[in-house]
């Protein structure tokens, strides 16, 4: 018997799913990952979930290059950059050093080109 609650239905689905199974939902519970673990892929994929930011990805492929270089490759405002940038860079993807009066970025780590490189080779079907 069910008493409305989406979880308790859920666990009680899932033992007689597996009646041959002496506590199937503490099994499944452990396969419960870690709520930080959790939030930091998150958030490095949200920051990879912005066309801007995985333009400004690429462009660093080749090396560091200062926001102006930048501005240019995203045909956007400074402003909008340097948004993209923070983001990048909170997460840890992007790191920058000051020299003058000028700002330049660098991929943190090159696991970034890594994810890229796989989220390339998908075969993801776009609407025309």
């Amino acid at each position: 018997m069910t008493d409305g609650n989406p979880l308790t239905d859920a666990c009680c689905a899932v033992e007689q799913l597996y009646d041959d199974v002496e506590n199937p939902v503490a099994d499944l519970e452990r396969l419960r990952s870690d709520a930080d673990r959790i939030e930091t892929q998150a958030a490095v994929f949200g920051a990879f979930a912005n066309e801007h930011r995985v333009r400004i990805l690429e462009a660093l492929r080749d090396g560091e290059r200062c926001v102006c270089e930048l501005q240019v490759v995203l045909e956007a405002p400074q402003s909008t950059v340097a948004t993209h940038l923070r983001t990048l860079r909170d997460v840890g993807l992007v790191k920058s050093r000051k020299k003058g009066r000028w700002t330049y970025y660098r991929i943190a780590d090159t696991a970034v080109f890594e994810l890229l490189d796989v989220a390339a080779a998908i075969d993801v079907p776009i609407d025309d």
